[in-house]
């Protein structure tokens, strides 16, 4: 294309296809999904990172007592919370197995990894429930102290992105009921897959926070300048 034309193009109106092959590739990359997902784990990230920053801070009044560091305390030894974190790490992994399945055309058996990986996200959020019974039953209530209170919201909050994942996901399964094409399938459940390990590392960042040491926590406080 010569010079003058380049400069008379008019990008704001519609271009015939084949006339810019960068965009093309982007469009059929489905980059608009894309990018609203990125923005929205973008928007997620800041959430999680102020609910972090205001338990760090909340640490350093005198009413804040850890839920670890002590035996007589419920996360001293946090085994249920490790069966959780494997639950949760079992459904990313089938969500993944159900991608590669797709990938290789093989949608019976990526709707099976898909399935399975929506019963297991089912059953972490019961068995985190189960540890809220567990706490509640233990002394440690919603307001016995700032520390529990954080679990609570903390925890609470990724369940509801979970749930928020769970009822995307259902969108994307009759996709494969209603027998769509191999490429959308492959494209919805690249973003699921996305936003299942991120809701994943979000639980690593949480778990290792809530059951840190009063020392730990207090060291994490200093370094945020608390």
């Amino acid at each position: 294309m010569s010079l003058i034309g380049k400069l008379m193009e008019k990008p704001w109106l519609a271009q015939p296809e084949g006339m810019d092959p960068a965009l093309l590739v982007t469009t059929n990359n489905g980059w608009p999904a894309r990018t609203a997902l990125r923005f929205f784990l973008g928007t997620v990230t800041v959430i999680f990172f102020l609910f972090i920053m205001t338990l760090l801070g909340r640490s350093q009044m005198g009413d804040f007592h850890a839920l670890a560091g002590e035996p007589w305390l419920p996360f001293d030894r946090p085994v249920q919370l490790w069966w959780n974190s494997a639950i949760l790490l079992l459904s990313s992994i089938a969500m993944h197995a159900g991608l590669w399945l797709a990938r290789q055309n093989r949608l019976q058996a990526s709707l099976l990894a898909v399935m399975l990986a929506v019963v297991l996200v089912l059953g972490f959020m019961l068995a985190q429930g189960y540890v809220w019974q567990q706490l509640a039953v233990a002394g440690f209530g919603l307001t016995t102290n700032p520390a529990s209170s954080y679990f609570y919201l903390l925890t609470a909050v990724h369940l509801v992105h979970l749930l928020g994942g769970v009822v995307a996901l259902s969108g994307l399964l009759r996709r494969y009921w209603q027998q769509h094409t191999q490429a959308r399938i492959v494209a919805g459940l690249t973003l699921c897959t996305t936003y299942w390990h991120y809701l994943f590392g979000i639980w690593l960042v949480l778990f290792a926070l809530l059951t840190s040491s009063a020392g730990t926590i207090d060291s994490l406080a200093a370094l945020c300048g608390f």
